[in-house]
């Protein structure tokens, strides 16, 4: 047999290591406090781009209250199958249930009926059970939008909110208006275009896990 083809890396634990050392170089992490800094290099890892950092916001309190809500067994709704599929269930000890309504039989008459998209009347479907929950968006901005209306109305408000919808219509404006209508929520997000399913559950998983 011939020799290897290419010259890589393929000790897995070394690859690991190596990932989160070249990204806690490369990035610069001097503005954020040390557990909302874990999260952020949880979220670089899962996209390769460490300048995201001058885009990261995070609000204070946001990553403990996410934790809390997570020790409380408290459910966590996201916008998106592809979101929830990458939230790895083993770090959620306390079984929390991941919840995406996107697909509920009653959202397509809903949407007709509000004239909106399906996954802004998904959140309607949320109810109640959003108090004290994580709620995460990696795909829809008018997901987000439909929540922030929500709790600008008075509705039940979650725990957090991971803002983290993707794309070129909506996606700018529903991430500037989580800073300023997130009515002392406390909140994650990723400003401009950017985002996608694989950086909202990067945070999530940072939230649960407690090491890199």
């Amino acid at each position: 047999m011939s020799g290897p083809l290419f010259d890589y890396i393929k000790d897995p634990e070394k690859i690991y290591r190596r990932s989160f050392a070249t990204v806690r170089e490369e990035a610069k992490l001097d503005g954020f406090a040390e557990l909302a800094a874990s999260v952020v290099v949880r979220l670089i890892h899962a996209c390769g781009m460490t300048d995201i950092t001058a885009d990261v916001r995070v609000s204070e309190g946001a990553v403990e209250a996410g934790r809390a809500a997570l020790e409380a067994a408290r459910p966590i709704f996201v916008d998106a199958e592809m979101v929830g599929a990458g939230i790895i269930r083993k770090r959620l000890r306390n079984d929390n249930q991941v919840i995406c309504s996107l697909n509920d039989p009653a959202v397509p008459e809903m949407a007709a009926e509000l004239a909106t998209t399906r996954s802004a009347a998904a959140v309607n479907l949320w109810g109640d059970q959003v108090a004290g929950s994580i709620a995460v968006f990696g795909n829809a901005p008018t997901a987000l939008f439909r929540l922030l209306e929500i709790i600008s109305r008075g509705g039940p408000r979650p725990a957090l909110i991971l803002g983290f919808p993707v794309g070129f219509i909506g996606a700018v404006e529903s991430k500037e208006a989580l800073l300023t209508h997130a009515d002392g929520v406390p909140y994650m997000t990723l400003l401009g275009r950017r985002g996608g399913s694989a950086i909202a559950a990067a945070a999530v998983n940072a939230i649960a896990g407690e090491a890199e």
